[in-house]
């Protein structure tokens, strides 16, 4: 990790330049490489070039106000040195904390899509190209994030994106009118740790959150749009446990081929050998139901089917570097039911951190 000290972070932010009380902060640089092999099965999958390589960099500046209120700011830069994304937060003591986020995919439900325990990734994180479909309320859209200070065991984020879909823009400007007709987004989130001051039970987490998408022009074939889910973990040890489940009313009936509604559920299970070899288990299935289109059938057979994507893996990490093996199938790929549509992969990987 490289530190280039005395950087403030107006540099970085022109919106917090006007904030003279701020004391100089510090700048962080990290980032890391991954290398893999993948290869790649099933009638549905083709190899080409097995070999891939991605490059992660991230800066991080950190300053306080004079009343002790903190502020941060990540600018991410993922591969090939494209830019992803930039998060500004101000932790606000006890009155909570804000985050300004520009759709790195952790606020609100988004952050929950699936929170099963992994040795690595998650079941459909394998670069196999499942197509599933997830809850990500405004987790990907331009938002504001408000974050209660802890409340016993529960701890409440509630989440705004002004404009569902629309692009990010800098300061100083706006992204003007988007053509789908959606609003704003809104997501609220609830997370508990009802560990009833047992030791047994202080492993346990539970987790539930909802999304709502207005939408200005809803018609037959267009409306709102709602997003749920809720889980539970459980860590006992070297064990940890997960079950969840969500639904999405994406209020889109306009072909055979558009989901209306996806129900999902979704396990995992990781065991902890010791402090550098894990290994984990998970299963995430999707059903995709479509309301009587074509008198009641998808693509002319069904009126609904279902992804399932399954995953073995087994990481180990020495140091700054970590070796990762990952075994995936998918059945199903992208809701296909006209014909058996299934992918399988296999995938070595090799992290390495500075």
């Amino acid at each position: 990790m490289n530190k280039l000290t005395k950087v403030g972070l107006s540099a970085l932010c022109g919106s917090l330049a006007a904030v003279s009380s701020a004391n100089a902060g510090e700048m962080t640089v990290t980032g890391g490489v991954d290398m893999s092999w993948m290869s790649n099965g099933g009638n549905a999958s083709t190899t080409g070039n097995p070999i891939g390589m991605g490059s992660n960099l991230t800066f991080s500046g950190s300053g306080e106000l004079d009343n002790g209120w903190k502020h941060s700011v990540t600018l991410a830069l993922l591969n090939k040195g494209s830019y992803s994304t930039t998060v500004v937060n101000l932790d606000m003591g006890g009155l909570g904390s804000l985050n300004f986020n520009q759709g790195d995919s952790t606020n609100g439900i988004d952050a929950y899509d699936d929170k099963m325990p992994t040795a690595w990734e998650e079941s459909w994180g394998m670069g196999l190209g499942t197509g599933i479909q997830l809850v990500r309320g405004v987790g990907t859209n331009n938002n504001v994030e408000y974050t209660t200070p802890k409340l016993g065991p529960i701890t409440l984020t509630m989440a705004v994106a002004p404009d569902m879909g629309s692009a990010d823009v800098n300061d100083k400007g706006a992204s003007g009118a988007t053509a789908d007709g959606t609003g704003a987004g809104y997501d609220l989130t609830a997370n508990v740790n009802p560990s009833f001051g047992t030791e047994l039970l202080s492993g346990l987490n539970l987790f539930v959150g909802g999304h709502y998408t207005q939408t200005y022009d809803q018609t037959a074939s267009q409306n709102d749009r709602y997003e749920g889910v809720g889980g539970v973990t459980f860590d006992l040890g070297p064990i940890s446990l997960g079950y969840q489940s969500s639904g999405i009313s994406t209020g889109n009936q306009a072909t055979a081929t558009d989901g209306d509604f996806y129900k999902n559920h979704a396990y995992g299970v990781a065991f902890n050998i010791n402090d550098d070899l894990s290994v984990s288990y998970g299963e995430h299935t999707s059903q995709m139901w479509v309301v009587n289109p074509d008198g009641g059938n998808l693509n002319g057979a069904k009126s609904s089917i279902e992804l399932e994507v399954e995953s073995f893996q087994i990481a180990y990490t020495m140091g700054g570097a970590s070796i990762r093996y990952a075994q995936a199938e998918v059945s199903n790929a992208a809701y296909q039911s006209t014909t058996q549509y299934d992918k399988e992969s296999k995938l070595v990987s090799v992290s390495l951190a500075f």
